[in-house]
């Protein structure tokens, strides 16, 4: 039996990951190139295939391919509330490291580390660290981080399994 798989039925493990103070960190192994899915994460277009929070939409602006300095504006809901936002790329190593800062100054950041030609370890991270002491405290109160930690586990679940699946 393949690691991973078990009379059918797909298991995944995130891995909580210590990144720091005000960062949610969490990571999975992915039976995938690194260079195959960073370029998924690299096209903004894409992350609604792979969001498991909920809350990006299909509806996105801005370039095919994301490079550092580039904006992206994605359609988003939180709570039934729609709204727009655009990101600035505020980090971009080609292959290993994508990530963007939001309009409020958090971060997202998605590390892409070979672990074999076709396996790689996928860390995504929701970095609170930028934003000063009152807006992190805004956070907190709200339960971002909570409730971003529990949308980055869906979404390395729904990454992993769209690579587990039967070929």
């Amino acid at each position: 039996m393949e690691p991973g798989r078990g009379h059918g039925t797909i298991r995944t493990m995130t891995v909580s990951v210590v990144a720091g103070a005000h960062k949610v960190s969490r990571s999975v192994e992915v039976r995938a190139p690194a260079a195959e899915l960073f370029e998924l994460v690299a096209d903004p277009r894409q992350h609604g295939e792979i969001d498991g929070s909920g809350t990006v939409k299909e509806k996105v602006s801005g370039p095919d391919r994301l490079r550092e300095g580039e904006t992206f504006s994605v359609k988003m809901t939180q709570r039934g509330v729609p709204y727009r936002i655009t990101s600035r790329v505020t980090e971009f190593d080609e292959g290993r490291v994508v990530e963007w800062r939001h309009p409020m100054g958090h971060r997202w950041r998605w590390e892409f580390d070979a672990q074999s030609p076709e396996s790689t370890r996928v860390t995504e991270t929701f970095d609170y660290s930028h934003v000063g002491f009152v807006r992190a405290m805004g956070l907190e109160l709200f339960g971002a981080p909570k409730q971003n930690a529990r949308g980055i586990e869906s979404t390395l679940t729904k990454l992993e399994a769209r690579y587990s699946q039967p070929m």
